[in-house]
């Protein structure tokens, strides 16, 4: 893949304009547009067709679907039939939740003979550290080895792949023996970039040599004087990452 392909943005933005701009403006420069909570409950699920219309080839429908498994099989098959690329759901929902979601977007998929949305497993938020894991959470060890289990929970299920911090990847990675699961990393800043409300992130090139597959990337570019060049940098970046990796 070229390292721009490789590249989420997330259309983090209050209205379907601002985001089919960001689209317009950015174009194959990134590889994957992520429509969330705030466009989604801004715009309705009418936002996907105008983000394909302004030129968003791959969505990322980041659902975080979290119910029992009956509700989340039901929303699946709701979802597929949008065609987008990928749907996350919570690994914490536990196995038979992540089972359902997935049998439930292959049944509707062979049904309308169209291609499943990808399923990816949400593991420990990166905003999450281990004293919230541990103290609030009240989960033991560290934000490391609950994502690394929640990974390998995915993984039996047959999701897809999941998303977890830059610093989880190589841990996640050694551990999962499927070689074509794919690890999805928020919480990745360019080296001179603020990390917001990030508590565990890397550079692009930290992480692809980590493990990560795609990383999602939002307010370094959709902020900079210059998106496309933002963009650019970022995966020019990671290519560093990947010469690490080989």
């Amino acid at each position: 893949m070229q390292p721009g392909s490789r590249i989420i943005l997330p259309l983090d933005l209050p209205t379907v304009d601002q985001a089919c701009n960001a689209v317009s403006t950015l174009g194959d420069n990134v590889g994957v547009y992520k429509v969330g909570f705030e466009l989604l409950y801004s715009a309705g699920i009418r936002a996907l067709d105008e983000l394909r219309s302004s030129g968003a080839d791959r969505i990322f429908l980041d659902a975080k679907l979290h119910d029992i498994p009956n509700t989340v099989a039901a929303a699946m098959r709701a979802i597929t039939r949008l065609h987008v690329w990928c749907v996350t759901v919570h690994a914490s929902g536990g196995k038979a939740m992540l089972e359902a979601a997935r049998e439930a977007a292959e049944q509707e998929a062979n049904l309308h003979q169209i291609t499943r949305p990808k399923l990816f497993a949400v593991t420990v938020l990166t905003s999450i550290s281990d004293t919230v894991l541990n103290n609030e959470l009240l989960v033991e060890g560290t934000a490391k080895t609950h994502a690394v289990h929640l990974a390998m929970l995915a993984a039996s299920a047959g999701c897809d792949g999941v998303i977890a911090s830059p610093h989880e990847a190589r841990a996640i990675r050694n551990a999962v023996p499927q070689p074509d699961f794919l690890i999805v990393t928020p919480g990745v800043r360019p080296a001179n970039a603020l990390h917001g409300d990030q508590a565990r992130v890397m550079t692009p090139a930290e992480a692809v040599a980590a493990g990560s597959d795609y990383l999602v990337v939002g307010r370094p570019i959709l902020g900079a004087d210059d998106p496309v060049a933002a963009a650019q940098a970022i995966a020019a970046e990671m290519v560093t990452g990947c010469h690490s990796h080989s």
